[in-house]
């Protein structure tokens, strides 16, 4: 299998997680929460970069650099996603006090305060209000941002493609 149409699998995967998480919000009535929304922001930087892989269709050292690239969008939302699983885990009386919606905080607060309130993560980010197979949507993006890093993983660490399982 290519690297560039390992590429293309991943921004094809991102791509339809961030469909997923769209129809969750404008179908199911599920209003993101801002730990959500910067989950979002990870696929969203997971998925770009993939796409330009592909179409770039990159040598080994490339492969590498674009490989890094990815795992370093999916490591950013995997750590949100985990603070996001901490404070569902959180007890009632330790949980904190709901925030303004992302919206809000976009058009009343300076850009560096809507991120640090949105990586503190608000009461909001503790309720789990979807699971399946007993995983929340903060469980279920972790299980994609690993399968993510691992596929970056082996991209940054295979074989040159002269003698190597993925050429291209």
């Amino acid at each position: 299998m290519s690297s560039r149409l390992v590429f293309f699998l991943v921004f094809v995967l991102c791509a339809g997680l961030l469909g997923v998480a769209f129809y969750m919000q404008y179908v199911m009535g599920l209003e993101p929460c801002p730990l959500c929304w910067l989950q979002r922001f990870g696929f969203m930087a997971a998925g770009l970069v993939s796409l330009l892989a592909a179409l770039h269709g990159p040598g080994d050292v490339g492969t590498r650099i674009y490989g890094f690239l990815m795992v370093v969008g999916s490591g950013a939302g995997l750590a949100v996603a985990g603070r996001q699983l901490w404070l569902q885990s959180l007890p009632a009386d330790q949980v904190p006090a709901c925030g303004p919606s992302v919206e809000y905080m976009l058009e009343a607060l300076p850009w560096m305060e809507v991120l640090t309130t949105a990586l503190r993560g608000t009461g909001d980010c503790a309720v789990v209000s979807w699971q399946f197979l007993g995983l929340s949507i903060p469980g279920w993006t972790s299980v994609f941002f690993v399968m993510v890093i691992i596929v970056g993983l082996v991209l940054m660490f295979r074989t040159p493609k002269r003698s190597g399982w993925i050429s291209g």
